[in-house]
């Protein structure tokens, strides 16, 4: 293969790299969009509903620093077990990991100023219960983000949700009204997540 040909395959390849970045992002980067978003500062505190392995808990705390705090929350016992282990060791005194339930964040009434769920709401299968749930961990005027993607074709459908889901994933007009009437207000959506996902921020007035 000649020089041409070898720097146009570089280009080519250096190309699909950045677009990859940008539609798949990584936790830093989202989590510095979403804090953006939702107005953080010095002394927030903000909970991650679903933490999984905490990635964006943990990115989270990074940019809140000493002065914020962080709730992860996890319904599995393993992962949570495994979450606590991974907070203990970096020994993080301002993260709290907590064991939700169902139809409940466990998380105490009106401690955050933020909340988010990333790809973790159409999971949710009693969301009407579990939505009230967050509005009363949610401060007065706090926020809500939720991070989420249409129905897609080739996923397994999600055991015990709603039937109007329409497939894995959740239209963004029924996480819209579902969170209305659970009494949040939308303030903001934006439709060019990463992941081909759109975030919905709602407000408690």
């Amino acid at each position: 293969m000649n020089k041409k040909k070898l720097l146009l395959v570089g280009l080519v390849c250096a190309a699909a790299v950045v677009f990859g970045a940008q539609v798949r992002g990584d936790a830093t980067e989202e989590i510095k969009r979403l804090a953006e978003l939702m107005a953080w500062k010095a002394g927030t505190v903000a909970a991650d509903i679903g933490a999984g392995d905490g990635k964006y808990t943990f990115a989270a705390v990074e940019l809140l620093g000493a002065s914020g705090k962080v709730f992860a929350t996890e319904i599995d016992a393993k992962k949570l077990a495994e979450l606590r282990e991974e907070v203990a060791k970096r020994k993080l005194g301002n993260v709290m990991a907590v064991e939700s339930k169902e139809a409940e964040t466990n998380l105490p009434a009106g401690c955050c100023d933020a909340i988010f769920l990333r790809r973790v709401y159409h999971h949710l299968t009693k969301p009407a219960e579990f939505d009230a749930s967050l509005v009363r961990s949610l401060k007065l005027g706090g926020r809500l983000a939720i991070i989420d993607f249409a129905p897609r074709a080739g996923l397994e459908p999600v055991e015990g949700v709603p039937s109007n889901r329409g497939g894995h994933g959740i239209p963004q007009t029924i996480a819209i009204e579902e969170l209305s009437a659970a009494g949040l207000q939308v303030e903001k959506i934006v439709n060019d997540w990463p992941e081909d996902s759109y975030c919905v921020l709602f407000v408690r007035r």
